[in-house]
């Protein structure tokens, strides 16, 4: 869970942290730093905000457990968050390119129009997304335990973490450039998304509400069981201990979703995910090189352009 919880957050914290990064050196650049104090206000109102939401999640969690229908909210929120976190690694990845200038023209207009309040609310909204996902993801990550996602060593790392990077990239002295940063952190999110994914299945089945056709593909208790249960209880029955330990499945089942004794529909729903996620990856790839072959394409005849068109055989 540790694992899990200063990915999620390094992502989002850096996300966040870019963003403010991006405002307040736009407002600095342009001697508009007056503003910045509002940047910041809005800021730490979505923190706030975000807090709120943890807060409120987590008695609603309660409420469920209270009702004894806790694990269905928790089933919910994991293939929910599966998604979630898929649908993230797309935004960014179409979004990172452009996401400067498209801030900094919003920006611009807010600071034409001297709206404090825009200002504000423009830094909130930005900010509070990245918090609400956050709370989101760990109550998925944790089994509805948000609180003690948050206290661990992983989301205290992920944060500082994810503000020492920002820090050094805003300096200037950051080598590595965003577009590998976020295809490393990419990869192992989709990671945590797929074993979510096949949890969510898991839970689902042992609850009788989806049935298999094959409940046991494969059993590797013997090699690596998913938890030190699993390994005492293997040991008991067989009198021989497995070859690793279940701290290593605990790691694995967190990060990866590792199961050693898996359904046929975890199987094809794990390996599923990686085909279409790497489908949609290859398709986008292949519209976003389109695009920018077209948009860097030099123009043979700059009297092509009449009256805001271009003509068919105005590009090489």
């Amino acid at each position: 869970m540790q694992i899990q919880a200063l990915l999620v957050m390094l992502r989002e914290v850096f996300e966040a942290a870019l963003i403010v990064g991006i405002i307040i050196t736009y407002l600095k650049r342009t001697d508009n730093g007056k503003f910045t104090k509002y940047v910041w206000l809005g800021t730490g109102l979505a923190v706030l905000a975000s807090a709120g939401v943890a807060l409120l999640f987590q008695v609603v969690l309660t409420g469920f457990a209270a009702m004894a229908s806790e694990i269905y909210l928790k089933v919910a929120i994991m293939l929910i968050s599966s998604v979630l976190l898929t649908q993230m690694v797309f935004w960014m990845a179409k979004n990172n390119r452009d996401m400067k200038n498209n801030i900094e023209g919003k920006l611009g207009e807010l600071v034409t129009a001297g709206s404090v309040i825009g200002m504000v609310i423009h830094t909130f909204l930005v900010v509070v997304r990245e918090g609400v996902e956050t709370v989101f993801f760990f109550a998925a990550i944790t089994g509805g335990n948000i609180q003690k996602g948050f206290e661990g060593w992983g989301a205290i790392s992920g944060v500082v973490i994810a503000l020492f990077i920002a820090y050094l990239f805003f300096k200037g002295t950051m080598r590595i450039p965003l577009k590998t940063f976020f295809k490393i952190t990419s990869a192992f999110i989709v990671m945590i998304a797929a074993g979510l994914l096949v949890q969510g299945i898991a839970i689902l089945q042992d609850l009788t509400i989806v049935g298999s056709v094959m409940p046991e593909v494969y059993n590797l208790t013997w090699l690596l069981p998913e938890h030190p249960i699993d390994a005492a209880q293997y040991l008991r029955n067989t009198g021989v201990e497995p070859q690793l330990s279940g701290e290593v499945g605990i790691f694995l089942k967190a990060l990866f979703g590792y199961s050693a004794n898996p359904s046929l529909e975890e199987v094809v729903a794990y390996l599923g995910y990686f085909v279409v996620v790497y489908l949609l990856v290859t398709v986008k790839n292949k519209e976003g090189a389109a695009v920018r072959k077209v948009a860097t394409t030099k123009v043979k005849n700059p009297k092509a352009f009449t009256n805001g068109s271009i003509s068919q055989n105005a590009y090489k």
